[in-house]
Order: C-alpha cells, then sequence, then structure tokens
C-alpha cells in the first residue's frame, strides 16, 4: 500500500477509459445525476489540459448507424483540452431531454473513443517516469464513489517496479483506489506521443465492433491500498 508515480501502458488507459465511459458521456446519465463527470458539468472540475477525448466514428471500426439505424456523424467532441465539451445522446434521450440526437447507442457509450496523444515519446517514458510502477493492463474497474469520478481496480499482466528508469522486478497484484479527476488531472504528467488501436474482443450477444485509439500516461502520486 501506498502512493507512487505509475507508468499506464496503452491497454491500461484503454481500461480507464471503459470506465469512464460507463455513464461518463451520456446525456441521460447528466440529467439523471448519475454520471461520473457530473462535477465536471456542474462544478467546474477538469482533466488536464492535454486530454482530449472524441468519439471519431470516422476513425474508428464501428459503423457510421447505430441499432436502430440513425445515422453517427463522423466525430462528436466529448472532452476538449480537459473540459467537458457534449454528450452522447440517443434517439430516446433526444425525445426524453428534447434535445438532438447524435446517433448514439441506447447505452450513450462511445464505441469508437478515441484520446488525443500527447508530446511524450514513447521510449522516453520510463526515464521520466524515473521510480515507480509501470503498469501494463489493469481489470475488475468500477466506481469506489461515482459521484467523485472515483475508481478502482486491480493490476493484472506483467507490472513492474521501476527503478532509475528501467524496469526492475515484476511486482504483485495491487488494488489501486483513486478520482480520475487526480489520474487524468491533476496527477498526470503526460501522455505519449504514440498510440494503441485496441479491438473490443467481446462476443456476449454478437461480435464487438467498437474500437479505442488512446496513449500512454504517466501519472504521479497514484493511490494503491493493497
Amino acid at each position: 500500500p501506498g502512493r507512487y508515480a505509475v507508468h499506464l501502458a496503452p491497454d491500461a488507459v484503454a481500461e480507464l477509459m471503459g470506465l469512464l465511459s460507463w455513464g461518463g458521456f451520456g446525456l441521460r446519465a447528466l440529467r439523471t445525476k448519475t454520471s461520473p463527470l457530473l462535477r465536471m458539468v456542474e462544478a467546474g472540475e477538469t482533466f488536464h489540459p492535454s486530454v482530449t477525448i472524441v468519439e471519431d466514428t470516422a476513425g474508428g471500426t464501428a459503423p457510421d448507424f447505430q441499432e436502430q439505424g440513425f445515422r453517427r456523424p463522423d466525430r462528436v467532441p466529448l472532452v476538449e483540452a480537459g473540459r467537458y465539451a457534449a454528450s452522447l445522446v440517443s434517439p430516446r434521450s433526444a425525445v426524453e431531454f428534447e434535445a438532438p440526437t447524435n446517433g448514439a447507442t441506447a447505452q450513450e457509450s462511445p464505441v469508437s473513443l478515441d484520446v488525443a496523444a500527447g508530446d511524450l515519446p514513447a521510449e522516453d517514458a520510463l526515464k521520466r517516469l524515473g521510480s515507480g510502477i509501470h503498469v501494463s493492463n489493469l481489470h475488475y474497474l468500477n466506481y469506489s464513489d461515482r459521484t467523485r469520478c472515483r475508481a478502482t481496480g486491480m493490476t493484472r499482466f506483467a507490472c513492474f517496479a521501476v527503478e532509475n528508469g528501467e524496469l526492475v522486478a515484476p511486482i504483485g497484484v495491487l488494488r489501486f483506489d483513486d478520482t480520475l479527476f487526480r489520474m487524468l488531472g491533476s496527477n498526470l504528467i503526460g501522455l505519449t506521443r504514440e498510440r494503441e488501436t485496441i479491438l473490443d474482443p467481446l462476443t456476449y450477444g454478437g461480435r464487438s465492433v467498437a474500437s479505442m485509439r488512446v496513449p500512454g500516461a504517466l501519472v504521479a502520486d497514484v493511490a494503491f491500498t493493497l
């Protein structure tokens, strides 16, 4: 247990984005006060200015229409320079809340999520980290305090202690518990210049067509609880 500087590989960043997509960008979640990003909209909380998140239909692998046939625009900016920009609006929410739809799914979750690249070369990430933890994967993510966008989850495959910019030893499983307003905001050191396209492997009920394009991230002072 303790607080460590962390290098999150793109797969780990994708896990955080997947959690954030659970109610974070939908109009219904905002209007019913259940969005984890409610404080961003109503209380002035922000992510780091380098964080820009877009529903990028034109650049993703999902089709440009949703399950009921409504068309999706090429791009919907969700977070711009750390600030909430727009919501995903399903046809049902469009009627309920009298807002124009942008072809979102019934769950109002991104299916072609794109996180803008930073300016940190990936090959220099561990050197910039210095000493801390390299996290290749996360899993079992959930909200420990949804109203404050506080997340918890476990490290998974190939996670290492880092000393003087070098991987020195594998680590045991750790649980983190921290707010994403810190991890993607005040404690974000930087995002990598290189990004990875990650295809959703889920086949429950059908083959998923969703994808993400995400960079790696350096984060200071992440709280690990056990």
